[in-house]
């Protein structure tokens, strides 16, 4: 985030108020997520960037989820209410009836466009502010205009007015120069045309575009910034569109963290959330994502194929073809492959969470290794413990769930259960197929082995007629088998 001074001749109005209707969905479209934040929610981060004396976001549909979602965000902004009048025109209305007598610039964004960023920003507030200007809209010059409103200019390159899509002439929608719905106006002046507006165009709705028309009119300056990277104005109106975004705005995130000194192999199939944080060093591979709060220490690896959300990876550990949600790897430690860190995972440095074991709510210290084909549920492992291929701690009881302790220095043998609760006390030792029900001391070894019980002549009398019965009758007489072998 940009610190900056505070604008105190700045207010910033979002506008979040439309249903959104192209994509087809129930949540409302500033809510639809990329790059780990809501559309809005990187709407909110710019503006705040910018240090404006006020912020306000007009809701309408779906207006008490929107405006939980923009106040969890930044619960300093003003959630503003559009009444039952349609249009982005009576949207700014009403922020501006919120306003009062606030006399400086009003910067309206719209919610639906979150690639915009500080920089774009700040400059045409500079250049709004030089040219002493009524209003100042961004605009961009992109070869299919469809769906956008058309920016008309005199003879001499000045702003004449804006034209909507279902308003336009023949010779206005030929126009490539559109309006990107970013403005700044002098309070005074929008206040005084906003209530001048109506309806009386093809949508039914006040059009805040109706405004420039209005004070060209009056023959007060309008200027327009046209943008270099037409990327940064795209908003976002369909699915289509929102994947769009999100993969510009993928593009952008990974980049920054390469020139801030992480290596990012496959940047194509690398997804990193703009809330998580990678130190120099940081190593990715293919087929990653880096996502939510997940923040990844100097000098690890990570992947390939490998999801980490809400994570803490240590210095030089190694996470890699692992599925990992509120978990945290020690420094130096070993994750994978095909590992799954469920909620509560903590694996201390130097520790190992190998193939095919699954991990939740449990502590894993020190250099305690779980290598393979194990669950590990509400657990708590000492330093220095080894535990054999297929150990499970059996946690629930089917009415509960019980922890585990292992103290340190443990090893266990291969397949062993832990039925909770019981703890296994520090040094001691389990054999191959040990299910331990109760207590171990510390020391000590624990078995549940029952004698072995050999049942002969069992297969030839009960299976007789198969290979396995003929097999074993060569075997008990000498002979060899077919092949030449001996059996």
């Amino acid at each position: 985030m940009t610190e900056n001074a505070l604008d105190t001749s700045l207010a910033v109005v979002i506008l979040a108020a439309g249903q959104g209707t192209r994509m087809k969905s129930a949540l409302p479209k500033v809510l639809h997520r990329i790059g780990g934040r809501p559309l809005v929610g990187h709407v909110l981060d710019t503006a705040r960037d910018l240090a404006p004396a006020h912020v306000l976001v007009v809701v309408r549909h779906e207006r008490d989820q929107v405006a939980d979602a923009v106040l969890g965000i930044s619960p300093e902004v003003v959630v503003v209410d559009q009444d039952e009048i349609p249009g982005t025109g009576r949207a700014v209305e009403v922020a501006m009836e919120r306003l009062g007598d606030f006399t400086g610039d009003v910067l309206v964004l719209s919610g639906d466009v979150p690639l915009l960023d500080y920089d774009t920003l700040d400059g045409l507030i500079a250049s709004h502010r030089a040219a002493g200007a009524a209003a100042s809209l961004l605009s961009a010059v992109v070869d299919d205009p469809n769906g956008y409103g058309r920016v008309v200019r005199e003879a001499d390159g000045t702003v004449a007015r804006i034209v909507e899509q279902k308003d336009a002439t023949a010779e206005e929608a030929a126009v490539t120069e559109i309006n990107a719905g970013v403005y700044v106006f002098q309070a005074a002046p929008l206040r005084e045309r906003l209530v001048r507006i109506g309806t009386a165009n093809a949508q039914g709705e006040k059009y805040l575009t109706d405004v420039v028309a209005l004070l060209r009119g009056d023959a007060l300056t309008v200027a327009a910034s046209v943008v270099a990277d037409v990327t940064v104005t795209l908003g976002v109106n369909d699915r289509a569109q929102l994947a769009e975004a999100g993969r510009l705005l993928n593009l952008r995130t990974v980049r920054r963290w390469q020139l801030a000194g992480a290596s990012i192999q496959d940047p194509a199939t690398t997804w990193i959330d703009v809330t998580a944080e990678l130190a120099p060093d940081v190593t990715v591979l293919p087929n990653t994502h880096i996502l939510r709060a997940t923040v990844v220490a100097a000098g690890s690896t990570i992947g390939p194929d490998t999801s980490l959300v809400d994570c803490e990876v240590g210095e030089g550990a190694t996470v890699r073809r692992t599925d990992a949600t509120l978990a945290v790897v020690g420094a130096g430690a070993t994750v994978g492959p095909f590992a799954y860190l469920r909620p509560g995972t903590q694996l201390a440095a130097g520790g190992k969470i190998g193939t095919f074991v699954e991990t939740k709510n449990s502590v894993i210290g020190e250099g305690s290794k779980v290598p393979h084909l194990s669950y590990i549920g509400d657990t708590t492992i000492g330093r220095g413990v080894n535990l054999g291929a297929g150990a499970i701690t059996a946690n629930y009881d089917d009415v509960a769930k019980h922890r585990t302790e292992i103290g340190d220095e443990v090893h266990s043998g291969s397949h062993n259960v832990f039925v909770a609760p019981v703890r296994i006390g520090d040094g001691a030792k389990t054999g191959a197929g040990a299910v331990i029900r109760k207590d171990v001391p510390a020391g000590a070894l624990a078995l549940s082995v029952a004698p072995q019980r050999n049942v002969e002549g069992w297969v030839e009398n009960n299976r007789q007629g198969t290979a396995a019965a003929e097999a074993a009758a060569r075997a008990r007489t000498g002979e060899k088998a077919d092949d030449g072998s001996q059996e």
